[in-house]
C-alpha cells in the first residue's frame, strides 16, 4: 500500500473511532467516566497484546486460529498452579509462558517441516488446546482470587499506578518514542527514501505527547494507570524494534511480501516462521495471563473468540492478511476500536447475540475496506 493509502485508512480509523466514542458517550454518559475509561485501557491492552502477537505470525504470510484457545488453556493452567497446588504466582506463571513457547514452537514446526497449511495446524491446534483447557480446570471454575486474599496473578489487572509514577512512565515512554522515530527518519533520509516534512514530524510527535498527557491525566482521576497498559507499552515496544530494526523484523516483511525472492536472496525461511510462532505463544500465554486475571477466574468461557477479535484488530489497523504489510501503530489502532466497540456495547448491556453480529460484521467490513484502499492505491 502507498503512502496515501496508509494516510486515508489511517484518517478513516480516526474518523470511526470517534464516530463511536460519540455515539456511546451520548447514548450512555459513564462512557466517558475516568472509571469506565480505566477499564477500557485494560481491556483494550489485553485485546492488543494478543493482536500484537497475530501482526507476527500475518506478516509472513500465516494465521493463527489457536489463540483464543490457548488463552484459556495457559491462563488456567496458572491458576491450577497457583490456587490448587499453591505454587507461588511468578513460578506458575512463568510455567504458562514456557508452555506457551513451548506448544508454538512445536506448530511452527510442524508447519514448515512438514509445509503443512497454518490455517489447518492452529484450527486443530484451536480443538486440541479447548479440550485440554476443559480437561486442566475439570469443566469448573477456578477463582484466581481465593478466600479474598490477593496474590500475583490478580494484580496483574488490578494494580495501578501512583499518579507521580505515571507522570514519571509517561515522560520516559516519549522521550524513547521520539528518540526512535527521529532515529528512524535519520536514517530513512540517509538511505535517501522518501520522509514526511519536518512540520508534519513535529505535530505528529506533538499531537502523541498531547494523547498520552490526556490519558494520564484521566487515568489518575480514577486509581492511576492500570498495570495492563504498562504491559502493553513493553510488549508494543519489544515486537516495533523486532519488527523495525533487526534482521529477524526484515525477513518476516520480506518472506510474506515474496516468498520466492526471500528464498533466493537466502531468508532463512524455516527459522523465520518457527521464531514467529514461539514468539506467538509467549505473548498468547502473556494474554492469557491477563484475561484470566480481569475475569476473575479461569472459566470455560475464557478466551472465546479472542483470536477473530486480534484478526480484526490487526485488519482494521492495516495489517495485510496476505503478508508484508502491518505496523505496530496500525494494530495498536484496530484494538482500540474493537475493544472500544465491546465496552460500549457491554455499558449499554446489548444483547451477546448482538455482540457476536457486531464483531462479525465489523471483521468483514475491515477486510473489504483492507481490499478496496488496496485497488485504489496499488
Amino acid at each position: 500500500m502507498t503512502t496515501a493509502g496508509r494516510s486515508l485508512r489511517e484518517f478513516s480509523n480516526v474518523l470511526a473511532l470517534l464516530g463511536i466514542g460519540v455515539v456511546f458517550a451520548v447514548l450512555d454518559s459513564k462512557f466517558l467516566g475516568a472509571r469506565n475509561l480505566s477499564l477500557l485501557m485494560t481491556e483494550v491492552s489485553i485485546t492488543a497484546i494478543l493482536a500484537l502477537g497475530m501482526l507476527v505470525i500475518l506478516l509472513p504470510g500465516h494465521v493463527d486460529l489457536s489463540v483464543g484457545s490457548g488463552v484459556g488453556l495457559l491462563g488456567g493452567v496458572a491458576a491450577v498452579l497457583v490456587i490448587q497446588q499453591g505454587w507461588p504466582a511468578p513460578v506458575a506463571m512463568g510455567v504458562a509462558v514456557l508452555g506457551g513457547v513451548g506448544l508454538w514452537l512445536a506448530m511452527g514446526t510442524l508447519i514448515v517441516k512438514e509445509k503443512m497449511p497454518a490455517f489447518i495446524v492452529t484450527l486443530g491446534g484451536l480443538l486440541l488446546f479447548k479440550g485440554l483447557f476443559w480437561l486442566v480446570i475439570q469443566n469448573s471454575t477456578i477463582p484466581v482470587v481465593a478466600g479474598g486474599a490477593v496474590n500475583g496473578y490478580s494484580l496483574l489487572t488490578t494494580y495501578y499506578l501512583p499518579a507521580m509514577a505515571g507522570w514519571g512512565l509517561a515522560i520516559v515512554v516519549m522521550g524513547v518514542w521520539i528518540w526512535t522515530q527521529w532515529l528512524g527518519r535519520r536514517v530513512r533520509v540517509a538511505n535517501g527514501l522518501v520522509v514526511e516534512s519536518g512540520e508534519m514530524f513535529f505535530l505528529r510527535l506533538f499531537v502523541t505527547a498531547q494523547v498520552v498527557g490526556l490519558f494520564v491525566l484521566v487515568t489518575n482521576q480514577y486509581r492511576g494507570i492500570p498495570l495492563p497498559a504498562v504491559l502493553l507499552g513493553v510488549v508494543a515496544l519489544g515486537v516495533a524494534l523486532v519488527t523495525q530494526h533487526t534482521a529477524f523484523g526484515r525477513h518476516l516483511y520480506a518472506v510474506g511480501g515474496n516468498e520466492e525472492a526471500a528464498r533466493v536472496s537466502g531468508v532463512p525461511m524455516e527459522r523465520v516462521v518457527i521464531g514467529a510462532f514461539g514468539i506467538m505463544g509467549a505473548i498468547t500465554a502473556l494474554a492469557g495471563l491477563m484475561q484470566t486475571a480481569y475475569v476473575g477466574s479461569s472459566t470455560t468461557t475464557v478466551g472465546e473468540l479472542m483470536e477473530l477479535d486480534a484478526i480484526a484488530a490487526c485488519v482494521i489497523g492495516g495489517v495485510s492478511l496476505r503478508g508484508g504489510r502491518g505496523s505496530v501503530t496500525g494494530v495498536l489502532f484496530g484494538a482500540l476500536i474493537m475493544a472500544t466497540l465491546l465496552n460500549g456495547m457491554t455499558l449499554l448491556s446489548v444483547a451477546p447475540e448482538m455482540k457476536l453480529m457486531v464483531r462479525g460484521a465489523v471483521l468483514v467490513l475491515a477486510v473489504w475496506v483492507d481490499l478496496r484502499l488496496g485497488r485504489k492505491t496499488a
